[in-house]
């Protein structure tokens, strides 16, 4: 995206922060611009008091008027308090409905086009989202620095113009000149937090794909990737504090410069006797006071820099397109059949196959490129675009069916498959509305996972470890098919499910699956295994041999098995 679109979707999605929390923002900001009205007006009651009071040695006075100081503080006080509680309930409240707008965009069923890994999307719903809802503290800030600035420039003007206009007018010379830091600082926060979100997204990637890779001693070459990745994120961060740096040293450095210049001017006046001690002690106090909001000011580019890099890479999700678009048809009552007809893609070339309904069809692929781009074009997250030919549901092309009845008729269960921190039992029920512990049990024991449950005191409210860690792989695999059976959907594509358990194991699946989706009245399911198991292609009542991207040969498994190929994948 050219780099001026960008910033007009930057200052769009930044302009949506503060108009949709339009009503806390502007409470809490005038709250803030009172709180700093109070603190202008604490050096203007000092000065009063040193010219009233102290210098006529009156009792009454300065009982007055220290009062109306103690008053001021308790206004102050309140006015920060209540102010500072608007606003961070605009803030947590964004933070909060960016994120949920995020991973609902993120989870869009109809899945984004976009070349962000999950680990940087995980980084732009959380630290992006958040870095874009700060907004919400920075536009109070700068409308409180305004406040005391103008306030404290009417002061001086009223005590000598001269003072009055060395503020009016330096604070905008520094600002104008200021300014020109703001693209670059812009351009080295985007970088900084782009490669951020990559070594975000490497690290949980090496997370998650631990085990293969200490299991092929890849460990070392994934580690000195990760090195390399963190390496350039690190001096991309110095690169940003660095210029940041430099730049609110500068900006403060001509702040307390413009200050001190006020203060001595003021002092000079006094010498002369231009103004009075108390007006002295005035201007003194304004001078210290305006070093606050004069470096609030001067760091509003590097907030707004930061800012607008995040809201950029929050536009990245939110103009992320569709990359599918669902048709509108719904199937009759089943059961239903599969079929593909001339299908390309990835090595699948020209792949025809069909599954009658309620048949139980096993897939061998000689190879594993073609089982899963089998498998990645039956599970429906492909655009037409994508890939050649024709795949049916039920006599109804894939892309014709609407996505709820899509979800309803076909499941496809890939080949790595994750299960989420909760119970053994929300697990299970995630994709279904069973509940039923009959159910549950048929599912957990077709699947051979019922040891699962048994070994577990608690049973199916046994809590289970992000991604399933606290389970050993079998068991993960066993629990996921018994997920895939409860859903009891029409047509179910199961991808190697049996290659973590054993042999015994696997002839007691194939059979489990016969018994739940085969046999007996009502269970006229439709199930296709791509798999390479013996003892899964032997409970099939046929087999397709998948080579070269094609289908070459369709027959029983004990008809296959005098074929030299189908041999060779089979037992390989």
């Amino acid at each position: 995206m050219p780099e001026v679109e960008q910033s007009r979707r930057s200052a769009s999605i930044l302009r949506r922060t503060v108009t949709r929390n339009a009503r806390l923002l502007t409470v809490g900001s005038l709250l803030i611009c009172g709180h700093q009205l109070c603190e202008a007006a604490v050096p203007i009651l000092i000065g009063l008091v040193i010219g009233r009071a102290v210098e006529t040695g009156d009792i009454g006075q300065l009982v007055g008027w220290v009062a109306a100081l103690a008053a001021l503080f308790v206004v102050l006080t309140t006015c920060y308090q209540s102010g500072a509680r608007f606003l961070m309930r605009a803030i947590a409240t964004e933070g909060h409905q960016l994120r949920v707008d995020l991973a609902v965009r993120i989870l869009h069923p109809w899945r984004l086009r976009t070349r962000l890994r999950s680990g940087e999307l995980l980084s732009i719903a959380s630290t992006d989202a958040d870095n874009t809802s700060y907004l919400l503290d920075y536009v109070p800030r700068i409308a409180g620095a305004v406040t005391a600035i103008v306030v404290c420039a009417g002061v001086l003007l009223t005590i000598d113009i001269p003072l009055g206009l060395v503020v009016l007018i330096g604070t905008p010379v520094i600002l104008f000149l200021l300014q020109f830091g703001g693209p670059v600082i812009t351009r080295r926060v985007a970088d900084q937090q782009e490669l951020a979100g990559r070594a975000t997204a490497m690290s949980a990637d090496l997370v998650a794909g631990l085990r293969p890779l200490s299991g092929i001693g890849a460990q070392d070459a994934a580690a000195a990737r990760y090195r390399a990745v963190s390496r350039d994120a690190l001096t991309a961060t110095v690169r940003a504090t660095r210029s940041q740096s430099i730049f609110i040293g500068f900006s403060n450095a001509m702040s307390a410069l413009l200050a001190v210049g006020v203060a001595v001017t003021a002092g000079w006046f006094a010498l002369r006797g231009e103004i009075s001690i108390g007006e002295l002690i005035t201007v003194i106090g304004l001078a210290q006071f305006l070093l606050e909001p004069f470096t609030t000011m001067a760091e509003v580019p590097s907030w707004i820099a930061e800012a607008r890099a995040s809201a950029e890479r929050v536009g990245w999700i939110e103009d992320a397109p569709v990359a599918l678009a669902p048709g509108t048809a719904a199937l009759a009552g089943g059961p239903h059949g599969l079929d593909l007809d001339d299908v390309h893609h990835g090595t699948l070339d020209g792949a025809t196959l069909s599954v009658a309904p309620g048949e139980m069809v096993g897939v061998v692929a000689v190879r594993s490129a073609d089982a899963d781009a089998l498998v990645t074009v039956l599970s429906g997250q492909l655009p037409p675009a994508e890939y050649t030919g024709r795949v049916r549901v039920g006599g109804v092309p894939l892309e014709d069916l609407d996505l709820a009845e899509s979800h309803r008729v076909l499941l496809v269960e890939p080949h790595r498959t994750d299960l989420f921190t909760g119970s053994l039992r929300s697990n299970l029920t995630a994709r279904t509305d069973i509940a039923d512990d009959g159910a549950i049990d048929a599912a957990l024991r077709s699947s051979c996972a019922i040891d699962v449950i048994d070994v577990h005191h608690k049973g199916l409210e046994h809590t289970v470890t992000e991604r399933g860690a606290s389970l050993s792989g079998g068991q993960r695999q066993r629990l996921t098919l018994a997920r895939a059976l409860l859903r009891r959907a029409p047509i179910l594509v199961l991808h190697e499910p049996t290659t973590a358990v054993d042999a015994v194991t696997e002839s007691a699946v194939a059979q489990g699956i016969i018994d739940m989706r085969h046999s007996g009245p009502g269970q006229e399911f439709t199930t296709l295994v791509v798999t390479c198991s013996p003892a899964l292609l032997a409970a099939t009542a046929r087999v397709a041999l998948l080579d070269a991207g094609r289908v070459v040969a369709t027959g029983s498994h004990a008809e296959l098995m005098e074929r030299q190929d189908y041999r060779a994948a089979v037992l390989r």
